[in-house]
């Protein structure tokens, strides 16, 4: 990966990780799933014009807008509407990998392996960890903790339903475009986030907010469309189009590591000793599922120290 692109991929994982801390920002004068709502129309509208759509029948991206915006992102708004902080949800979230790999099991029948159960039984332990669940000063509400627990579960579903979608365009002889179905999909969850709006009696706070709202609410809300979900995604993809994933992935592991300090720098959280614990379990439990346990034989095989077995 060429310098530059290092610089860009390392930019993106900043501003996702950010991303947490403008949440809670935003959150201080807007009803979680409004700014949720805007968070998704902005990024849709005018983009759609723009934006060829996806080449997949409209199930896949209306399934994903669903997973994604009212799942994923309605669970986190409104968990850390009610007590979860930035910088513990930028970590717990990246449960999605080992929902990934339970619903890739269960629905694909794909391979499980060891690494992968140490990865989970050691982020699980991470999560408990991190919530602080013993009940001293820095608990997390157990029920904000739980939702963005089912906020990484819809993020695990939405990643089987992007696999779902590659594997139909590529039946058909077409290339799915991740920034395409992320822009088009945008359309889908402001409809659902609206009724939840209204079930939990948001509507009146809705009302206040447009009249309140100011330079912080404006800032948070195009933060959300423009910089982590259109720019995020979008310089995302290109370096997916252009490297190996195996170069682009693993970079995805500093998201926790950039949401943590932005919301211990900007927001002043403070973490327990057992909660910076807990997010360093977390971390290392991805790091074990993603990477597996060298072996001797991996060891010896090195490209610093061993031999190229094309060369003789």
């Amino acid at each position: 990966m060429s310098r530059k692109d290092l610089l860009i991929a390392l930019l993106i994982v900043t501003v996702w990780g950010a991303n947490f801390t403008v949440i809670k920002l935003g959150l201080s004068g807007v009803p979680p799933f409004l700014l949720a709502s805007l968070r998704f129309l902005l990024a849709s509208i005018p983009a759609v014009f723009l934006v060829a759509r996806p080449a997949v029948p409209f199930r896949f991206w209306a399934f994903y807008g669903l997973t994604v915006g009212a799942g994923q992102f309605g669970c986190l708004f409104y968990a850390m509407h009610i007590g979860m902080p930035a910088g513990v949800a930028s970590v717990v979230l990246q449960a999605q990998a080992f929902f990934t790999l339970l619903f890739a099991w269960l629905l694909l029948k794909e391979r499980i392996t060891t690494s992968n159960l140490l990865g989970l039984f050691l982020a699980a332990l991470g999560v408990v960890l991190a919530g602080d669940l013993a009940g001293t000063e820095n608990q997390i509400p157990l029920h904000a903790l739980g939702l963005t627990v089912v906020g990484a579960a819809c993020w695990g579903i939405s990643n089987i339903i992007v696999r779902q979608a590659a594997n139909h365009a590529a039946s058909r002889g077409e290339r799915l475009d991740i920034f395409s179905l992320v822009v088009w999909s945008s359309l889908i969850p402001p409809i659902p986030l609206a009724l939840g709006s209204i079930a939990l009696g948001e509507s009146p706070d809705v009302m206040a907010t447009w009249d309140q709202f100011n330079a912080l609410s404006f800032f948070s809300v195009a933060y959300l469309a423009y910089a982590a979900t259109l720019f995020g995604y979008g310089a995302w993809s290109s370096l997916l189009s252009r490297y190996p994933a195996g170069k682009v992935a693993p970079l995805s592991l500093l998201v926790p590591v950039t949401g943590l300090l932005t919301a211990t720098l900007i927001l002043k959280e403070t973490l327990s000793l057992q909660q910076w614990i807990g997010c360093v379990i977390v971390c290392a439990g991805l790091a074990l599922s993603m990477f597996g346990v060298p072996t001797r034989k991996q060891a010896l095989l090195n490209p610093q120290t061993a031999k190229d077995p094309n060369k003789g």
